[in-house]
């Protein structure tokens, strides 16, 4: 007890922060929950229950995890599988595939890589197989055990289930399922997909070899469940090496979830997006924030962290983009507020002083308008603001306008297939009113002409 106190006194404030950093990083990068999942107790229940089965018993099944992004299934199954492993003679016996719909995009890929996790490289070797089906039931044979009796059972995790679907004909699926129901081998298939409609993908003939086990997830948490959720996300374990850090740490996480302020950062993220990888990065930006010298979370680093999550992320990229391309971008926006909205092509873009010039020639005709709205004086103010743009030669306005495009600010219209020139193709803009204003309130060093011509009523 006096070594295990010694030792813990010689650890400092900076290695306390750096070990919590360290397990909290790894918890939130590897989407692990330090309690079980919150609103899935029955889920988690039935699936521990046929995953064991297969574990145990040898039995095997076949079942679909179905429900939208976010709401938990890789988190659920996760959970479950470190629970199954924790049992001794699950752990030595049981192995383990993984598949993702977005990685093993043919048969080919996905058995190369079956037989990659199931270390049977060398046992293959250079054979020659007739069919799908007579090489993955030469590599269940392989793992059966020494005396032959019986074979090590498999879990199949299948990840993007519904995009094996479109597989040619649907081998793996096939054979997958029918070795399932045929107990040639203890095999568990766990197919994860967030597609409701996914068992009207299958051919009638796998269809006919699925157990037809669904397990749904509704995302059914309630924002009092998630505000617990994300105080146990940052608490540290009660096996941290300093005991009094780790009491200070979870006190401060207590106070920090009971702060309104925090409590709105939270409510705000829980109404938005209630998955756990959004949460997770909410609460990775909030902990980059500690340091020695706070050596705790504050309800200012979540605020921040809120704000950062938050951010329009098209107002950003206009932040890099160069002066002309922002007097663009506020030609566009004079552009949408005169036509609402219509679409515009480069050379309406390039003209915007013309056109602008004309809407005051006809706001001049207006009685009762005062000397310094007149055309003459309009047309001094124009054609001070939109100096930038006239400062360059068309070619390399034309050349700033197609980085615009590239960057995903402006989009073609979908026309008919004739070909148009490219200064008349016409263009909508994809940032509104308040994203272009803010955008060059934010802009580091803007002109104030540039920004006067921004804000200017005559738009």
């Amino acid at each position: 007890m006096s070594k295990r106190k010694s030792k813990e006194s010689h650890m400092t404030v900076g290695q306390c922060v750096s070990q919590a950093q360290s397990i909290l990083r790894k918890r939130f990068c590897h989407q692990e929950l330090a309690t079980s999942p919150v609103g899935l107790e029955s889920q988690h229940k039935h699936l521990l229950e046929l995953l064991r089965r297969t574990a145990v018993h040898g039995e095997s099944n076949s079942v679909l995890i179905v429900g939208p992004r976010g709401t938990g299934k890789t988190m659920l199954l996760n959970y479950v599988l470190k629970e199954l492993l924790q049992e001794q003679d699950v752990k030595s016996n049981i192995m383990m595939v993984n598949l993702n719909g977005l990685l093993q995009t043919d048969d080919r890929i996905a058995l190369k890589e079956i037989t990659r996790q199931l270390n049977l490289e060398n046992v293959v070797g250079d054979k020659v197989f007739g069919s799908f089906a007579e090489n993955l039931a030469f590599l269940l044979e392989a793992l059966k055990k020494g005396d032959r009796s019986s074979s090590r059972p498999v879990i199949f995790v299948l990840d993007e289930f519904d995009l094996f679907a479109h597989h040619k004909n649907q081998t793996l699926l096939y054979n997958l399922l029918d070795v399932s129901q045929s107990a040639q081998a203890p095999v568990s298939v766990v197919g994860l997909t967030c597609r409701l409609d996914v068992l009207e993908l299958l051919e009638k003939r796998v269809k006919s070899r699925f157990s037809h086990r669904q397990i749904h997830l509704l995302g059914s948490m309630t924002l009092a469940q998630y505000l617990e959720t994300a105080a146990s996300q940052l608490s540290l374990p009660t096996d941290f090496p300093d005991a009094k850090f780790a009491n200070d740490w979870n006190d401060a996480v207590k106070k920090l979830c009971e702060d309104k302020s925090v409590e709105g950062v939270l409510r705000k993220h829980f109404e938005g997006s209630k998955d756990f990888r959004s949460l997770h990065t909410l609460l990775l930006l909030a902990l980059s924030r500690v340091s020695v010298s706070s050596p705790v979370i504050r309800p200012a680093d979540l605020l921040e962290s809120g704000r950062c999550t938050a951010a329009d992320s098209k107002a950003n990229i206009l932040h890099g983009v160069s002066i002309l391309e922002l007097c663009l971008i506020i030609a566009m926006k004079h552009l949408n507020d005169v036509y609402e909205g219509e679409p515009f092509n480069f050379q309406m873009v390039h003209n915007v002083q013309n056109i602008l010039l004309q809407i005051s020639k006809m706001t001049s005709n207006k009685p009762n308008e005062s000397e310094s709205e007149s055309p003459t004086e309009f047309k001094k103010f124009i054609s001070r603001k939109s100096h930038s743009i006239h400062n360059f030669e068309k070619p390399v306005v034309i050349k700033a306008f197609e980085h615009l495009q590239q960057l995903e600010l402006i989009r073609p219209v979908e026309s008919s297939s004739a070909k148009i020139q490219k200064d008349y193709q016409l263009m909508k803009l994809l940032l509104d009113h308040t994203q272009v204003l803010e955008a060059v309130q934010r802009y580091p060093q803007c002109p104030t002409d540039v920004r006067q011509w921004a804000t200017s009523a005559f738009a």
